[in-house]
């Protein structure tokens, strides 16, 4: 069975870290200056792995956390999931051969999910992660909005995660974009539901994380791992401690 891993999240803008509530822009909280020395810590407290975005690239494309991966791989222990601005196969490449251990694949993966595909067949469903950020409709379908949340994919979560399954995909990444940066827990019924449903994925529960409580039940629903934003930068819990409460992690 897969380790259950927490990932730590790095969101970097301008070079600094900052959190986005529901993914807003004009709603940005920023932490520490040096996302560098933040991941060192976590590496500290014993994290495996990071989740480290790139805000600018996500919005402008263009990914420019290379030399901070650079970084991270040569001063940590961590291994490294990131995305932000993935727009061709190029940019994968590019992305592993800086040191990415995964690269996320977010608003393409919605566009145009043929295209994702073919990268998970020639790179191998361990480097790619994909990640689908969802909002329910009035009428109880989850949509799948991109470009930052402002626009509509046109695609249901049920019916492209059911695609992914069958070309092989692994790592999914899914946020309930009404719980991202609010602190008001996970959507624990979303999460179990998409783990029943496709039992191939190594879940990435992500959103709404306020409490411990919250990764131990992310892995009882079934998920391989959370992410961890909004809640460690504001201290509401350790992340050390957490890690010693699950084994492995």
């Amino acid at each position: 069975m897969t380790d259950y891993v927490l990932y730590p999240a790095i969101d970097v803008r301008e070079g600094r870290v900052v959190r986005l509530r529901q993914g807003d822009y004009a709603q940005e909280t920023r932490y520490a200056d040096d996302p560098l020395a933040l991941a060192s810590r976590y590496a500290e407290a014993g994290a495996r792995w990071l989740h480290l975005v790139d805000l600018d690239a996500a919005r402008l494309g263009g990914y420019t956390l290379a030399p901070l991966l650079g970084g991270l791989k040569s001063t940590t222990r961590l291994k490294v999931q990131t995305g932000g601005g993935v727009r061709s196969e190029a940019d994968v490449e590019a992305l592993l051969a800086a040191g990415a251990d995964r690269v996320v694949i977010g608003s393409l993966a919605v566009r145009e999910p043929g295209r994702v595909a073919s990268w998970i067949a020639r790179f191998g469903a361990e480097r790619i992660t994909v990640a689908l950020d969802t909002r329910r409709d009035d009428e109880g379908r989850w949509r799948l909005p991109v470009h930052g949340w402002t626009e509509n994919g046109g695609k249901e979560l049920d019916v492209l995660a059911a695609a992914y399954a069958e070309v092989g995909l692994r790592h999914l990444l899914c946020t309930d974009i009404s719980r991202d940066g609010m602190l008001s827990g996970p959507n624990f019924d979303l999460y179990r539901y998409l783990c029943e449903r496709f039992p191939r994925f190594a879940v990435q529960a992500s959103g709404g994380v306020s409490a411990a409580t919250d990764v131990a039940q992310a892995k009882a629903v079934g998920c391989g791992g959370i992410v961890l934003g909004k809640a460690l930068l504001d201290g509401r819990f350790a992340l050390a401690d957490v890690i010693a409460e699950q084994v492995p992690c």
